[in-house]
């Protein structure tokens, strides 16, 4: 069983409903008591159903008082110890809670018992006690709770059901999120188990009994098949034993009484007839029912009741509404079958349905004739139809029965909302078998094929849905949704968005606080260090500017010249990674060239391109220093200008983006939980150190042996992961930020703490024999050390989470889901966790978010190729796209079908797409973009790649080449594409290089020297390939002889 976790703002949440639904249906109750006894052989109980809903989880022997403004709770040592956090849960309903140890001998808790009874003669007038009567949960200590109570003649005792069903029977998301998991695993079980087992068992004419066959479904319900990929396994069980029945003997009742096996004994062989079956999975305590009837050679007269009763659930269905009364709801549904087979009313079902949660079933709010609850938004519903004991048409002896029934959601409009998505129409679920005839002449047509049994059944092949299918459904609600939230979503972001202002650099505010310095009045350049500019004589005027403007600056010696040139950025120009938008006045008016005509300096918004300055390398007649002098201390200067800026600059946009944290609370209690000789990635300093992860009061810090410290607030961590060591050389903590933080110069916003096992590397070239003693030694003590270090890891994290009540929770990728890929550099090995997709034993990681995705995009989606891209697309437009390469083709069906089932959209194409074009665009008019049909045009681009590859298609069947040709074509292919490729690169790069921005000699001769190596590698390859081809040819070996005969 899973560990049990507390929920606060559940509990706090559900007992202020609890307290509103107290007040609106028994207000004259001053106390309500809630008392939880244990045993095995009941599942369903009122009390624990309560304390489930209250608490998230079942306690045993546990009493829960609930007075007017306090709460007294009688319970074990350890289970006070668990409760203890709702002291923090005080509001206007709870002004106080009170903790009562619970004696392990039951006469020993009589003042225990005394003080409830205090407690709820202290709340309100004292008189009146609510208690569930009809709770059949006890045990000895609860049974000496109720005694006491029944004694006190004072007290006067009422039930609270209607008071509990009236608060529990509308679901909230959360209720509602973990029932529709129920119901994935109940309709995945019924589609991919049961339906195959029975149609196997008929296809081969086993003889199995219905406790085999139940027993097997019990069993798959609680695998790890047929869970969806963020379901926990320890958290499923079933609702009750499933009841499969067949022969005439339908008995249309749930049996939820707990049997050794948890499967309804009924050893009677299974008959190929009419064969009920009715189960259901329980997910987190929030149970869901499938009931279904498998038709073998139906008659006429049986699919015409099938189809009838489908017609009564959805009748019942469509009247499931807001503000319904459940007796007319089952009036209607009764109405129906009366007015198409009157004679089938007597055997037409009592109940249709009731609302269930954690108790399976709520019989106060059943659709039943006298029931008159009002159906409300949230409620779940099993909805069951069925016909009992009707005469068969060849045999008035026996009678059988039809049963159909799912689970289902109230909305706030429109008809209830089908849970249960397993198909239930006469073609999925009739089995329908070939006569001798029609085989022996399908056996004389084909006799290479073995005959495997007469029972051939055709529902295989014409009635089942692919996978394929039910994703292509889906996806097409998701693209439905997909456009409209999309455009939402953009525009609120656009809302929010500060459009960042450009910083104008300014070298002076006026003439008047410029330099009076002599070399300035003299023409020369001058530097201001101060300033961070540089004042240019230009046409005898002294004209300053900022050194930001200075797009580099080069100096040159030719003859008896030495020249300093100066390139300024201008709208047009290639800026630096970093420079951004360095133009305060975009639309002013700029020079790219600076000639001999005059110009007006007192025109506004005018920059040069470039300007070069000229002096004499010889000394003059009477000067110690040669006039090039001057430049070359400019042009250490301007460098020595630019770098400070720069580095600055570098400096202050690490620091964008970083929010100042608060200051961790430091714990000093030594018992914190900490992990001990750990590494932190990326490293504080050069070398890597070991350290210490401590947990403190709000955060995390981390302090390595020199002294360095890293602290890591809890309210930072967007999410935290755990990387078991499995299959792994290290095991990992990772935490992922939602603001970024310096650790020294580095803004990072993942860190990582870590430890290695083993060797990360191994030397081949040592002689190891395989029963080696000392090799035999090391891989037992590596396999020691991992599991001491998941043992470690895993008690740290289970700690974490505790002290922080759930506020951080760790999240494991599962290496079942998994697929290799290239997001970056090189290929790794890609995870799906419950809420991401990650990669974190490499650097740099990997991680996108589900919630975050927008939309997926498989690219070189051709059946040819043996891998495609994925293309990532987030909800956050202004955020780059993530893209991973080189996935493998076997992958792609896999991916599909998980991303599918985490409702995310995706789409697929045969070409690679400009995606920075592609976002830029619709950043830019998003209102235009999705007024032409959005992320349509993809769907589009499938379609025309279909058309083109049919058209292929259609000249591939007139003309067929040899795969030889076909090889010699693509690599001569490739080989050109790769040329013209390599000559246009060259061709712009020269055409946008600047002068002063060229390779010098010797990396020239150095890129030539590979690509001359590169050459020769692929001609030697390409020799090997042909050779190989043409290896058994013995004409190609004649000709070779021949060759060298000549050449002598």
């Amino acid at each position: 069983m899973a560990v049990p976790v507390l929920d606060l703002e559940l509990f706090r949440r559900r007992l202020k409903t609890f307290y509103a639904s107290w007040a609106e249906t028994t207000p004259e109750l001053d106390a309500v008591v809630i008392s939880v006894g244990s045993d095995e052989n009941i599942i369903y109980a009122k009390s624990i159903a309560l304390q489930a809903w209250l608490l998230g989880c079942e306690l045993h022997d546990v009493i829960i008082v609930l007075c007017r403004d306090n709460l007294c709770i009688c319970a074990g040592r350890k289970k006070i110890e668990f409760l203890q956090p709702l002291q923090d849960c005080v509001d206007e309903n709870v002004k106080n809670l009170t903790y009562l140890t619970k004696h392990k001998t039951v006469n020993d808790n009589q003042d225990n018992f005394i003080e409830l009874i205090e407690a709820i003669k202290k709340s309100g007038n004292g008189k009146n006690v609510g208690i569930i009567s009809k709770d059949r949960l006890s045990s000895d200590f609860i049974e000496a709770w109720k005694d006491v109570l029944d004694k006190d003649n004072e007290l006067t005792k009422n039930d609270i059901t209607s008071t509990i069903v009236h608060a529990m029977a509308p679901k909230d998301d959360s209720e509602i999120n973990l029932i529709k998991k129920a119901a994935h695993i109940t309709s995945e079980v019924f589609s991919k188990h049961y339906i195959m087992q029975v149609m196997s068992i008929i296809d081969l004419e086993k003889k199995v009994s219905h406790y085999k066959l139940a027993e097997s479904v019990s069993n798959a319900i609680e695998s790890e098949k047929y869970l969806a990929p963020n379901m926990d396994p320890q958290l499923v069980e079933v609702c009750y034993p499933p009841i499969i029945q067949s022969g005439g003997k339908q008995n249309l009742k749930f049996s939820i009484t707990r049997q050794d096996k948890s499967v309804a004994i009924n050893n009677d062989i299974l008959k190929y007839d009419i064969i009920t079956c009715s189960f259901g999975a329980r997910y987190k305590l929030y149970c869901s029912n499938i009931v279904r009837t498998l038709l073998v050679e139906p008659s006429e007269k049986k699919q015409l009741l099938y189809n009838l009763l489908l017609e009564v659930e959805e009748i019942i269905l469509q009247e499931l509404t807001e503000g319904a009364k459940l007796a007319s709801v089952y009036d209607k549904a009764k109405n129906h079958v009366v007015k198409n087979q009157p004679e089938l009313q007597s055997n037409f079902v009592k109940s249709v349905g009731f609302a269930t949660g954690i108790e399976f079933r709520e019989s106060a709010v059943s659709i039943s004739p006298r029931c008159e609850e009002i159906v409300k938004k949230g409620m779940i519903f099993v909805v069951n139809v069925g016909f009992s004991d009707i005469e068969n048409e060849n045999d008035r002896a026996n009678t059988f029965g039809l049963f159909v029934g799912d689970t289902a959601l109230v909305n706030a409009r429109g008809p209830a909302t089908v849970l249960t998505s397993a198909k239930k129409k006469i073609r999925n679920i009739g089995i329908f078998l070939k006569n001798e005839d029609e085989e022996s002449e399908e056996e004389d047509e084909n006799e290479v094929m073995p005959r495997r049994s007469t029972a051939i059944l055709e529902s295989r092949t014409r009635s089942e849905e692919t996978t394929e299918d039910r994703r292509k459904i889906h996806q097409a609600e998701l693209k439905r949704k997909l456009n409209e939230e999309a455009k939402a979503n953009l525009l609120k972001i656009r809302g929010e968005h500060v459009e960042k202002k450009v910083k104008e650099k300014l070298s002076y505010k006026s003439q008047s606080v410029m330099p009076r310095d002599p070399d300035i009045s003299n023409l020369k350049i001058y530097i201001d260090k101060k300033q961070e500019s540089i004042i240019l004589p230009i046409f005898g005027i002294a004209t300053p500017f900022h050194i930001s403007t200075i797009k580099n600056v080069s100096q040159s010696v030719e003859g008896d010249y030495c020249y300093l040139r100066i390139n300024f950025f201008y709208p047009g120009s290639a800026l630096g990674r970093f420079d951004g938008n360095v133009f305060s006045q975009p639309d002013a008016t700029f020079l790219k060239e600076l000639g001999n005509r005059d110009l007006d300096l007192k025109e506004s918004f005018v920059s040069i391109s470039h300007s070069t300055f000229r002096s004499l390398n010889t000394k003059q007649s009477g000067s110690t220093t040669s006039p090039s002098m001057n430049l070359m201390t400019a042009f250490r200067l301007i460098k020595e200008v630019q770098k400070v800026y720069k580095t600055r600059e570098t400096e202050q946009r690490e620091r964008e983006g970083i929010v100042e944290q608060e200051a961790l609370i430091i714990n000093p209690n030594r018992s914190n939980p900490r992990l001990k000789e750990v590494y932190i990635r990326p490293s504080v300093s050069q070398k890597r150190v070991l350290g210490t992860l401590e947990a403190h009061t709000n955060g995390f810090r981390y302090t390595s042996v020199k002294g360095e410290k890293i602290d890591i607030l809890y309210t930072n961590v967007k999410q935290a992961f755990f990387q078991p060591c499995d299959h792994e050389m290290v095991i990992l903590l990772h935490f992922h930020l939602k603001n970024a933080i310096l650790m020294g110069k580095k803004k990072v916003t993942d860190i990582q703490i870590y430890t290695e096992i083993g060797e990360m590397s191994a030397d081949l070239s040592k002689y190891r024999h395989m029963h080696d003693r000392d090799d035999l030694m090391a891989e037992q003590a590596e396999r020691e050390l991992r599991h001491k270090l998941k043992v470690t890891y895993l008690g740290f994290t289970e700690k974490i989470e505790n002290l922080t009540n759930k506020q951080i929770e760790f999240d494991t990728p599962i290496r079942e889901l998994s697929f290799y890929g290239v997001p970056h550099r090189s290929t790794v090995l890609l995870q799906l966790s419950n809420f991401s997709l990650v990669h974190l034993i490499e650097q740099p990681v990997f991680i996108a978010f589900f919630r975050e995705v927008e939309l997926i995009h498989f690219e070189r989606v051709q059946f040819h190729l043996k891998s495609f891209d994925m293309v990532i697309i987030f909800k956050d437009y202004a955020k780059k796209v993530a893209t991973i390469n080189s996935i493998p083709m076997s992958s792609l069906d896999k991916i599909k079908s998980w991303f599918d089932q985490y409702d995310i959209r995706y789409t697929e194409g045969i070409q690679n797409l400009n995606w920075t074009n592609i976002m830029k665009t619709i950043n830019e008019d998003p209102e235009g973009f999705f007024e032409n049909g959005g992320w349509n045009f993809l769907d589009m681009n499938d379609q025309d790649n279909d058309e083109i590859s049919e058209d292929e298609s259609e000249e591939d069947d007139a003309y067929q080449p040899s795969s030889d040709d076909d090889e010699d074509d693509e690599d001569f292919e490739e080989s050109m594409s790769s040329a013209v490729e390599t000559d246009d690169d060259e061709e712009v790069c020269g055409l946008d290089s600047d002068e002063s921005e060229g390779k010098d000699w010797d990396e020239l001769e150095a890129e030539a020297a590979k690509a001359d190596r590169e050459q020769r590698l692929q001609y030697d390859e390409d020799t090997r390939n042909n050779v190989r081809k043409r290896g058994m040819n013995k004409g190609y070996g004649d000709t070779d002889r021949a060759k060298k005969k000549s050449r002598h």
